[in-house]
């Protein structure tokens, strides 16, 4: 259709002239309304088409030159199945080709006027496109979340992603030698039946099928004469093509099924649109919000991303905890990014991935997962929190633990491949598999924590634990307690918290892959330098150790000056423990020696390097009267130090830009209190956006932030 044409229709529709297009006697409002809601689709539906593919590049930004944005069937002038049409000019003339200028006339022209029941008047301010990895989306204020410090979090997905299609096909190629192996030995066990039933079998199967089935010859000449002009009329290309079709079916049954993507809580569907176009292994994309405004932004940013987007991404408004339990084993990828708690999003999640599937979780409620609000994480993930300096591994811990008792009530358990604590947020990755055995394990693998108050030293009880006795398995309760009821170094009370899961939280063949194809596509991750650092930093951390030390907090215990981690490290591997850093802090220290190995190495350190007297019986004094056990030697050890540090390979960067952090959620009301946290930039850019007049910062914000840059200079 044209687009003058178009826009003409779309004028007239409304007016008496739309009444005699359609009938040639006067109709009531309600047929009108229906007929030019009709007729308002199609034109629109056609007009749409024609505009998706006037998407350009250009000067490394895309420019749109005009497009038809349809929106939601409502009702227009009160009938119902009424559908409105906005035009929303981006840029261009008059013939839709334009530079992206276009004039302020031709925009006042092109825009639509306030008509009772039509649709709501565009913001005022343009929205602006923005490029993450190889997707852009428009931006609108705040209308639909985003959080541009997410982008590692979305490039780490991306990266789990591909080594989980790597590990998808590799087991498909496995799965089929089995079972060419099964059927090969079903082959030969079939072989060896007696030759001479065989023989007398094939002759009593030779003549019923010479007496009962024509030969080919005599049930071809009895065919009808229609039906044999029709096969014959069959073109050579269909012919070659079926005799193909086999070939192909083998070929194509070596590869793996594309991969089945859920985004449950797709907001802009940035996410989606980057594993649609990123990861080529992805077949389709459901991109879910129960938000309207986000998913009409999703369907313009698909829309804005061409054909790629338009053949595998779909968005969808409904509720994501409903859409998942109504579609049970059909995603192979689910993904859960709230704002805030995930918990109930896990029931329906673990029901909706397929077998061996992957679930990637993200919570950000992290001041109730790390111990300030410990009744909370406790109703919502079944687990009591500690505030210890391991608190951000805690969190992951509780955060799978909950996982896997969702996913047990259905018979199926979790195998984490990769849990991180990045930022604000921790994000799991664990794949979904269904067996009722596996299940009776899960006891084993989770654990309460005892902490002490007074030196911060903790000890795990497990849950439960799997005795194996002259070939037999048995699931028995775990043997405790594992601590007396003081601690045996400062003499204070324990706190109970839990239960975490206290197996491995990460796959070293995952991290490996991901750093060796990470490294290979840098270019492709916007955040390269961030991620790699992360997985440098849990390719080095001891697996099977649960939470961890800070040497600086054991130190303020005892008051004195902390060692160097490079001594403290070789004091450790040269009493026979492991020892290794963490991703989650930067003065965390995981190791499989026991707090009282740890304790005795700082007793011997202060030894050396004496303390002040200290009044009253505080922890540290009380540590310090007692004898170490064993004499620590401090000579250092090339092993007990990082190989990343050694190699200059940096494990914590710093955030690379002001107010790196959470975002307000989307359509929030922003005030002049919200620049502390955000910026003056974050805030006065969405007000403008939506046509307000920008916040000018508090003097007393502006005095504090100048403050330190004072203090600094030197006199």
């Amino acid at each position: 259709m044209k687009p003058w044409l178009c826009r003409w229709l779309l004028t007239c529709s409304g007016s008496v002239i739309a009444r005699r297009l359609f009938s040639g006697k006067k109709n009531s409002v309600q047929e009108v309304a229906g007929l030019r809601a009709g007729f308002l689709f199609l034109a629109s539906e056609r007009w749409a088409w024609h505009e998706r593919e006037q998407v350009v590049k250009s000067r490394g930004a895309f420019e749109i030159s005009r497009r038809f944005c349809v929106s939601s069937f409502q009702g227009l002038g009160g009938s119902a199945g009424g559908a409105g049409v906005c035009e929303r000019e981006m840029a261009g003339g008059e013939d839709g080709e334009g530079n992206g200028a276009g004039t302020k006339n031709q925009q006042q022209q092109h825009r639509p006027g306030k008509k009772k029941g039509g649709p709501p008047p565009m913001n005022q301010a343009e929205p602006t496109i923005l490029r993450e990895g190889e997707a852009d989306i428009l931006l609108h204020g705040n209308d639909v979340f985003y959080n541009k410090a997410q982008v590692v979090n979305r490039d780490m997905s991306i990266a789990v992603l591909r080594v989980f299609a790597a590990k998808r096909q590799e087991e498909h190629e496995e799965s089929l030698l089995k079972k060419a192996s099964r059927k090969k030995d079903s082959k030969s066990a079939n072989g060896k039946v007696n030759g001479h039933d065989q023989e007398q079998g094939a002759s009593v199967a030779e003549g019923d099928i010479t007496n009962s089935v024509p030969s080919s010859t005599e049930a071809k000449a009895e065919d009808s004469p229609l039906e044999s002009e029709e096969n014959s009329e069959i073109s050579p290309s269909v012919q070659t093509q079926e005799s193909v079709a086999p070939v192909e079916s083998a070929e194509e049954s070596k590869i793996a099924k594309p991969l089945r993507v859920l985004e449950a809580l797709a907001a802009s569907g940035l996410r989606a649109l980057r594993y649609a176009k990123e990861v080529e292994q992805v077949g389709s994309v459901v991109a879910c919000d129960n938000d309207k405004v986000a998913v009409e932004a999703c369907e313009r940013n698909i829309r804005l991303n061409g054909k790629i987007a338009l053949a595998k991404v779909t968005a969808n408004h409904a509720d994501s905890r409903i859409y998942m339990l109504s579609h049970e084993k059909e995603f192979d990828v689910v993904d859960l990014d709230p704002y805030g708690s995930p918990s109930i999003f896990l029931d329906s999640a673990v029901q909706s991935i397929s077998e061996g599937g992957l679930l990637s979780c993200t919570a950000t409620d992290m001041a109730v997962l790390c111990g300030n609000n410990g009744e909370v994480c406790y109703s919502k993930y079944g687990a009591y929190p500690l505030r210890g300096k391991y608190c951000h591994e805690m969190a992951l811990r509780i955060l799978l633990a909950s996982i896997e008792a969702h996913a047990n009530r259905y018979k199926r358990h979790i195998v984490p491949v990769l849990s991180l604590s990045v930022d604000f947020y921790v994000r799991v990755f664990v794949r979904i598999y269904t067996s009722a055995s596996a299940i009776k394990e899960s006891p084993s693998k989770l654990s309460y924590v005892y902490q002490c108050v007074g030196c911060d030293s903790f000890h795990l009880q497990p849950v439960g634990r799997v005795a194996t006795r002259q070939g037999s398995t048995r699931y028995l309760p775990g043997t405790g307690p594992v601590i007396s009821p003081d601690c045996k170094q400062c003499g204070k009370h324990h706190n109970f918290g839990g239960p975490i899961w206290s197996n491995p939280i990460h796959d070293p063949d995952w991290v490996d892959s991901m750093l060796k194809q990470a490294t290979s596509m840098k270019s492709r991750y916007p955040a390269y330098n961030k991620i790699h650092s992360i997985l440098t930093g849990v390719s080095e951390e001891i697996n099977d150790v649960p939470l961890y030390v800070s040497l600086h907090s054991m130190s303020a215990t005892l008051k004195c000056t902390p060692p160097s981690a490079t001594l403290f490290r070789s004091a450790v591997v040269n009493a026979g423990y492991r020892i290794s850093g963490t991703h989650a802090n930067p003065l965390g220290l995981k190791t499989d020696a026991p707090m009282e190995i740890l304790w005795d190495i700082m007793r011997c350190w202060v030894k050396d390097h004496p303390v002040k007297e200290t009044q009253g019986d505080t922890p540290g004094k009380v540590i310090l009267s007692q004898e170490p056990e064993i004499e620590a030697n401090f000579k250092k050890v090339q092993s007990a130090t990082s190989k990343a540090l050694n190699s200059g390979v940096a494990r914590f960067l710093p955030n690379p830009e002001e107010f790196w952090g959470p975002k307000p959620r989307a359509g929030r009301h922003l005030t002049s209190k919200h620049i502390a946290s955000h910026g003056a930039a974050f805030v006065n850019g969405t007000l403008r956006a939506k046509g307000k007049d920008p916040i000018e910062a508090p003097a007393a914000a502006a005095a504090s932030r100048e403050a330190p840059d004072a203090k600094r200079q030197k006199v």
